[in-house]
């Protein structure tokens, strides 16, 4: 403004015609006029007309000056300690500015000032940023856009602002435009976020946009940014807004008429923050990594704090709903049969510490009925992801009690869809989500043992209307057998369904192929103990840990009840092998007794009074305890009732059969002689060399020579255990080669069926 001349008639030309400077023409009018409000607005009015001729609008958007601030652009027009007066002056001044420069322009002042102010914006979002993807302004840019938008609420409270052009103009800034200038544009009412979010002629591209930008600012929440707490209002602000419109009661996405573009963006937006999560878990996102951060952050936006007013809606549950959905059916890679080979990976303790915190937190909007509701519907209608339909079964055992009850109803129904129409899929659900939640231990879901007897162990069972049923259960157990773990297949063997005798080769043939399978894992049908641990790392015990386990577990369940577990006296009769070479030697540990007698002490009086301990076995038990009191150190060291692991096998086997001959000569005892041969046959592999999982090693036989002098004539026609053998004698407990023990006497009569396999017509039955 410098070059300006004023004309000769006001230019201030004193006597001589020497000219005048400004200072001198201003002190002069100063001197001899006061000030007046009137004559102060025309002087403001014929600055304007003066400078709406000699200057453009840009150029004096950058010219403006006042006494506190120095050439202040738009964006800076209260960016200085200017008092409020001053302020309204400025604002006021450039609207007047700006409506001139409209009118001369031919067009509205609102397109005009809207452009101006988005151009503004995007220069205070240029400034030098922190990061190279900011989602924050600094305090300086904060300060300049404060300034920016106070000016911007002047012109709309005026009627001097286009919200849909400064939109318009805003999206041709996007590249530099930041996600907080955008929430202060809609916390301060300038335009809303719809509004903003409508304008734009691409969905895609601006749910893109915003899916970046929550990325970022999820990061920068988790990083303890310097503005950590106006990051966490703007994720809050923006999580409400798209789940109260995305969400709303009346939206459907899948209708033929054109929708409204916000619910579209705030649900497309929604999934992809959900999407991007689910794939970084899925594919092993490293601990605290900036995905991690990322992951852990959105998860957070599930709960009350965050969803905050809306959480009183409908909205949040149908957004629940939707997000339970998608993550039981996003990328549905696995089969069923990968679900039964890795399930045991799939357990509440081993998925991942962040989609755990995810289903606690839909837990808390949602019901366990309508969790369980919305589970059956999805696996009926949808392709699913195995892994997380099956860890999400396992985190609702874990978390409702009350979920084992639903879980067995579902299943019962399923279970009998299945049988009625032979329908796979649902045989196939109603296992998996059993076995799921047997994995949860006890405390959680039935075991899968005790679901598997109820369910198949009596004539109630759901394959006992026909023989198609039966055709049909055997046909599916067997299609598993290629995927079953061992645990499985043992818990099939030893509680096998209940099938009359004239369908008997059904049960006959899965048996053997199980056996098979077993054979081909190298583990033995006994391995398994009495409590089976499916959830256990390992996939079989060694079956001395097992016993102490199943030991433990057995002196718990008798505080609790008093009586001996039927567990306990099952394997007794039907488990002999187990029960006295590994249950019996764990539970009669030597060791001090207490002087009062305590739980232990009472479980195995208990056992004694019902038969159930050798007497052999526990006068020995008794006589190394009365020892441990003399030495303590051999308790200490765990020496056990059963001779001493120090001993040579040769004189192991010389007790056991020294115990079984003093079992035989007292006729009491001829129930325990069974056991004891079972006994003397891990004694005599022993002393044989061969371990007991050893199945490479080849089978020693020993043949006696009937011509040896020392050999008695009857010991030549001798049975088992040196019983005659006469024509008309036929062994009432035929032994057989799933269950080898041998029979206390023979007795005349028809051969009956193998006892331990309780009439199931044991295929591996030996020759009578």
């Amino acid at each position: 403004m410098a070059d300006l001349r004023v004309p000769n008639a006001a230019s201030g030309q004193g006597p001589g015609g020497r000219r005048r400077s400004w200072a001198e023409l201003l002190a002069g009018r100063l001197k001899r006029q006061k000030y007046h409000p009137e004559r102060a607005q025309k002087l403001k009015d014929s600055a304007v007309r003066l400078l709406r001729s000699h200057q453009d609008l840009n150029a004096l958007l950058l010219e403006v000056e006042g006494p506190p601030c120095k050439k202040l652009s738009l964006s800076k027009l209260i960016d200085c300690d200017s008092s409020e007066a001053y302020a309204n002056h400025s604002s006021s001044f450039i609207g007047s500015a700006l409506q001139d420069q409209a009118s001369r322009l031919g067009i509205p002042v609102g397109v005009l000032s809207a452009g101006m102010v988005a151009s503004s914006v995007g220069q205070v979002c240029t400034a030098a940023a922190e990061t190279s993807h900011p989602v924050l302004l600094t305090v300086e840019q904060r300060k300049k856009l404060s300034s920016l938008l106070e000016f911007a609420q002047y012109l709309l409270a005026h009627s001097m602002f286009s919200r849909l052009s400064f939109c318009q103009e805003l999206w041709k800034i996007q590249n530099s435009l930041l996600l907080e200038v955008v929430w202060h544009l809609h916390v301060q009412g300038i335009v809303s976020l719809q509004e903003l979010l409508e304008s734009h002629p691409d969905m895609h591209a601006v749910g893109a946009w915003l899916f970046r930008n929550l990325c970022c600012l999820c990061e920068q929440i988790e990083a303890s940014c310097q503005h950590a707490d106006v990051a966490r209002a703007m994720l809050s602000d923006f999580v409400q807004m798209f789940v109260l419109r995305g969400f709303q009661k009346n939206s459907d996405l899948r209708r033929t008429v054109e929708p409204e573009k916000m619910p579209q963006v705030a649900a497309d937006v929604l999934q992809r923050m959900l999407i991007f999560a689910l794939d970084a878990l899925a594919a092993g996102v490293q601990e605290e990594s900036s995905t991690h951060k990322t992951v852990r952050c959105w998860f957070g936006v599930f709960s009350g704090h965050v969803l905050g007013s809306v959480i009183s809606t409908d909205s949040p549950k149908r957004f629940f709903s939707h997000t339970l959905t998608q993550i039981l059916t996003h990328s549905p890679l696995l089969k069923a049969s990968d679900a039964v080979q890795m399930q045991r990976e799939w357990s509440f303790a081993r998925t991942h510490p962040l989609l755990t915190a995810l289903y606690r937190r839909l837990f808390v909007m949602l019901s366990p009925e309508e969790l369980v509701g919305h589970l059956q519907e999805v696996l009926e209608t949808q392709e699913v992801h195995w892994q997380r339909v099956l860890s999400f079964v396992s985190a609702l055992v874990v978390c409702f009690p009350e979920a084992q009850q639903l879980l067995e109803d579902w299943v019962a129904r399923l279970m009998a869809q299945a049988f009625e129409s032979c329908q796979l899929d649902s045989m196939v659900t109603a296992f998996l989500v059993v076995r799921q939640a047997a994995l949860e231990g006890p405390s959680a879901f039935q075991s899968y043992a005790d679901w598997f007897k109820a369910s198949f162990g009596s004539t109630r069972g759901y394959h006992g209307c026909s023989k198609k049923a039966l055709v049909f259960l055997f046909t599916f157990l067997s299609d598993l057998v290629p995927f079953e773990s061992a645990r499985y297949l043992q818990v099939h063997i030893l509680h096998p369904p209940l099938v009359p005798s004239k369908y008997r080769s059904l049960l006959t043939d899965y048996i053997s192929l199980a056996k098979t399978r077993l054979a081909d894992l190298k583990v033995s049908i006994e391995s398994m103990g009495l409590y089976e641990d499916l959830s256990s790392a390992g996939d079989i015990t060694e079956p001395h840990s097992q016993a102490l386990q199943d030991v433990e577990k057995a002196i718990m369940v008798f505080e609790h009840t008093g009586k001996i577990p039927v567990t306990v006296m099952e394997a007794s009769i039907f488990r002999r092998p187990y029960y006295v070479s590994h249950f019996l030697p764990a539970l009669l540990t030597p060791r001090v007794l207490p002087e009062a007698p305590d739980s232990r002490v009472a479980f195995i009086e208990s056992l004694k009074r019902a038969d159930k301990i050798p007497p052999s076995l526990y006068s020995t038990y008794c006589q190394a305890c009365s020892a441990a009191e003399e030495k303590p150190e051999d308790a200490a060291l765990g020496v056990r009732a059963e001779p001493s692991s120090a001993e040579e096998p040769l004189e192991q086997l010389t007790a056991a059969l020294g115990e079984l001959r003093a079992s035989m000569a007292d006729p009491s005892q001829c129930d325990v002689i069974s056991a004891q041969v079972a006994v003397i046959s891990e004694r005599l592999r022993a002393a044989l060399g061969h371990s007991e999982d050893d199945s490479s090693a080849e089978i020693s036989k020993i043949q006696l020579s009937i011509n040896a002098p020392r050999l008695e004539p009857r010991e030549c026609m001798a049975g088992p255990l040196g019983y005659p053998l006469h024509e008309d004698h036929v062994w009432t407990r035929a032994p057989c080669s799933a269950h080898p023990a041998l029979p206390a006497a023979p007795s005349p009569g028809p051969k009956p069926e193998c006892p331990t396999c309780a009439g199931i017509g044991c295929p591996g039955r030996a020759p009578g």
